[in-house]
């Protein structure tokens, strides 16, 4: 029986060997991926300022992150939410002259002080790719296309994505001079909840259109085209239709031109990536502009321990009980051609109950 001294706070849980071992072969295999396509690793700490963290990305808010007073400098330290401010802070500052494009990549863990009620864990294992220097329907189009092969590799089938234009009602606000930045902004919040008759109410009948240009992409993007007589977001749809030719013919496309649930500090496009079998988003992403240097970036992040608990199961894995005495160079060849191996260390250990499907007798392993 467990005691009280021994439960988790809310949100946080420990992962068993089986389930830590799924995220550790999804996270490999997402990583592998980045690498292959050149995006190299960096590793930002745990804990940052937080004025720092908030000052590269907007929307990000410190009043959701654990926060302390550090003891050498007497300023507050933020426990990161979010690895990508970090991740734009670095390019901003260590690597401001390295070459552009600069593709990163970063794997760690996160943490929120409360989480929503569809997510309840407040600690995720979060890995992304930037990419530094532009924010191009080329570079757009790389990093869906690199996540979605992310994903795939740590196991996932049945994909589809969802493209978003987060700072659309700005883009149409802004040729109405009409419009008060008041009136946007309610216009804004009324989009985001889908309410026809508060966005009449609030004088944006204009809009209702966008509304009903949510659906399958090639339909809604010809919906959008239809409601852009004056080609004030021509240059964002072509864009948009150039990322989604890049799109392999199994991954269904979406678009709905007004979401921003999430997308708090992306520009011109965002995407939500799905999954079979995983709840909620599978991954996210899209342009922004890191803070501080006024850099255009495009990134996306996927949180590696809900994708692991949609991956299929991987085999049973080989392992070789090694009874005393036995030959360490036989061993340590095994191991080298994958297979694990449990060392016997006392008379009583058994190895069915090790969970051991072998054992090396001489220099070869034997079924048990």
């Amino acid at each position: 029986m467990t005691s009280k001294t021994d439960l988790l706070p809310e949100g946080l849980e420990d992962r068993l060997p089986a389930s830590a071992q799924a995220i550790t072969l999804a996270m490999r295999a997402c990583l592998d991926v980045l690498d292959a396509h050149g995006y190299d690793r960096v590793r930002p700490p745990l804990l940052e300022f937080e004025s720092s963290l908030a000052s590269r990305m907007q929307g990000i808010e410190t009043r959701r992150m654990f926060r302390m007073t550090d003891p050498a400098s007497l300023r507050t330290l933020a426990l990161r939410s979010d690895i990508t401010p970090q991740v734009g802070r670095i390019a901003a500052t260590m690597m401001k002259d390295a070459p552009r494009p600069l593709r990163l990549a970063y794997c760690g863990d996160t943490a929120v002080m409360k989480a929503s009620q569809l997510d309840p864990a407040r600690e995720r294992l979060q890995l992304g790719g930037e990419l530094i220097g532009s924010d191009s329907a080329a570079a757009a189009g790389e990093i869906v296309s690199v996540a979605l092969e992310a994903l795939r590799a740590a196991g996932l089938a049945g994909l589809s994505v969802d493209f978003t234009m987060p700072d659309l009602v700005d883009t149409l606000g802004a040729q109405n001079r009409s419009l008060s930045p008041e009136a946007i902004e309610a216009i804004r919040r009324e989009l985001d909840t889908k309410d026809a008759g508060g966005l009449k109410a609030v004088g944006g009948e204009a809009y209702l259109p966008l509304l009903y240009a949510t659906g399958p992409f090639d339909e809604s993007l010809l919906k959008l085209r239809e409601l852009d007589p004056a080609g004030a977001l021509s240059t964002r749809l072509d864009g948009l239709e150039t990322i989604a030719a890049r799109m392999p013919d199994d991954v269904r496309i979406t678009l709905d031109p007004t979401e921003r649930h999430g997308f708090e500090y992306q520009s011109w496009f965002g995407f939500t990536i799905y999954a079979e079998g995983v709840r909620g988003a599978a991954g996210r992403g899209g342009t922004y502009t890191i803070g501080g240097s006024g850099e255009a970036a495009t990134g996306f992040t996927l949180y590696v321990d809900r994708l692991a608990d949609a991956a299929p199961e991987h085999e049973a894995e080989r392992m070789v009980f090694l009874p005393l005495g036995h030959d360490a160079e036989a061993a340590a060849t095994l191991r080298g051609d994958g297979w694990r191996t449990r060392a016997q260390i006392s008379e009583s250990d058994d190895p069915k109950a090790l969970d051991c499907t072998h054992i090396l007798k001489g220099e070869t392993p034997e079924p048990l």
